[in-house]
This record gives structure tokens, sequence and C-alpha cells, in this order.
């Protein structure tokens, strides 16, 4: 069992990510993205610090080196703040689900940014999972429509949801991607919870500081005093900038990146089910043969 260690932590943060995407969804369409950001790296923050204590004897991550504060508060503000905020603006325009899914583009994209800061080189299977990854979640996203034109019907291709929607997630992918990358640099042998509190820490700042420029902060005291949101802001909290991030970082620590990032991606198909029964979203067979060729694709690429 232990040497599997790094597979069980990636099945684990997929779990943990699927449960944070369903709760962060329902809150930021309550109470708004922005404020569900800063709200629940907050309270990750003060978990982190009571777990860290129990476990180092650290509230903070003082021991760290300069290099990983560096190298993984640029990761917090690249997947925290740049990702993060792209993917919950994802997540109240076109749902968790489909969001999820084109964050399955995540394991691709860390592979190519692996490539560039690392040195990783792409085989030809890599380019292939690709291609598998990309098709799946076009049979998803992409849809043929009629449309008649001087009295002629034609066929056109469009979105079967939003641009905007599809490409915040996106965003949020190639924020994940390059976050994780960096993670992986700046951690070395550090803990992986005290590296992950680093990140939320710096993460936790640059919301800080944007919603001090939108002057958004009423919106913060009004989403604080929504007691359906929060519950849903703690519930996805603890799920995800905590055990989430935590396991994700144990994962890459433990196991190959790819294999780790790969194992994550199956979180488009452990949403179907709360999707249909909390939600109660109509999943169709296009879309759930596209769920499985997306991470079918994605495993391709680490084969």
């Amino acid at each position: 069992m232990v040497m599997y260690f790094g597979e069980i932590a990636a099945l684990l943060t997929a779990v943990f990510w699927t449960v944070t995407s369903m709760s962060f969804e329902s809150a930021g369409k309550k109470v708004g993205s922005l404020s569900v950001n800063l709200i629940r790296l907050v309270v990750a923050f003060f978990i982190y610090g009571v777990v860290n204590y129990f476990r180092r004897g650290l509230f903070l991550p003082i021991d760290a080196t300069t290099e990983s504060w560096l190298w993984l508060a640029l990761s917090g503000l690249v997947g925290f703040v740049i990702g993060d905020l792209l993917l919950f603006q994802a997540f109240v325009v076109i749902g968790a689900r489909i969001s999820m899914l084109i964050m399955a583009l995540t394991p691709p994209i860390t592979a190519f940014v692996s490539w560039m800061i690392l040195g990783e080189v792409l085989s030809p299977m890599n380019w292939v999972g690709m291609i598998v990854t990309l098709s799946g979640i076009s049979i998803v996203i992409l849809k043929r429509e009629k449309k008649e034109e001087n009295s002629k019907k034609r066929r056109k291709i469009s979105a079967n949801y939003s641009i905007s929607g599809i490409l915040l997630a996106f965003g949020g992918a190639v924020g994940q991607g390059v976050g994780l990358v960096l993670s992986k640099k700046g951690m070395g042998e550090y803990d992986a919870f005290a590296a992950s509190h680093i990140r939320v820490i710096t993460g936790m700042i640059g919301f800080a500081i944007l919603i001090l420029i939108a002057r958004k902060y009423g919106k913060v005291w009004t989403a604080l005093q929504h007691k359906s949101a929060m519950k849903r802001v703690a519930l996805g909290s603890f799920f995800g900038p905590f055990l989430g991030v935590s396991f994700s970082l144990l994962a890459i620590q433990h196991t190959q990146a790819g294999i780790a990032a790969t194992i994550m991606s199956i979180v488009p198909v452990l949403i179907i089910p709360p999707a249909i029964l909390f939600f109660h979203e109509k999943v169709n067979w296009k879309e759930s043969i596209g769920a499985i060729i997306t991470v079918g694709g994605v495993a391709i690429f680490f084969l």
C-alpha cells in the first residue's frame, strides 16, 4: 500500500476536488466568485495554521527556505489568484461539471510547462493523448445546429456552452498546470502541508489586494452574512484549499507528476453522479462518452 502512496493521494485529491467544485459552484452563484475565493482561503489559512501547529509545532511555515518561499508564493499567485479566479467564474457561467471537464486539459498543459521550465520532453504518445483529450472535450462543448439563410438550411458548428465560460475554464486549467509545476520546483522535500500553507497565504494576500482595488469589500461582508453560502464555503474550503491542495502536493512528491495529474483528472467522471443527484442536471449519452474519452486521452498522454 505504501508503494502506491502517491497514486492513492492523487485519487483522494480527485474525490476532494469533486466535493469542493460542487460546493463552490453553489456558493459562487449565491454571493459571487470573488468573495468565495477570498473567504475560502482565509478559512484554509487558519485550518493549515492549526493543523501544522500540532503536526510541526509551527503555526506559520517560517522554516521554509527563501527559494522555496519564492517559488511556492509564485505558484500560489498563479494557481490560486489567476487560475482559481477564472475557474470559479467559469463555475458560475457554465457550471462545475463542464468546467471540470475542460480542466482535464491540466495534465497536458502541466507537461508542456514542465518541458519549458524543467526540460521534460514530450513524446509522440503525449501528442496523441492531447488530440484524444481535445476530442473528448469537443464532443461535449460543440454541437451542430441547423440555420436558415436565404431559404436554405445550413449546418453550422457552434458552442454548446458559453464561449466566455469555456475560456474562463481553460484559463483555470492553465493556471493550475503552471502552478503545479512551480509547486514541484519550489517544494522539493519540504513538508507538503506547510508548502500548501505558503501557497494559501500568497493567494489570500493576492485576492485581498484585488478586492481592495475593485472596492468589492462590501460584497465580502454581505457574503459572510449569507449563512447558506458560508456553509458551502466552509465545506469547500476543507476539501479544496486544505485537503485537495495538500494531497495534490503529496501526490506529485511521491509519484511522477504526470501519473498524479492523470489520476486527478478523473473529476469530470466523478462529478456526473452528484451533478445529477444534487443539481438535477440532465447528462446525455454524448456528454458521458465525451467525459470518458477525455479522461482516456489524459491516460494515453502518460503511457
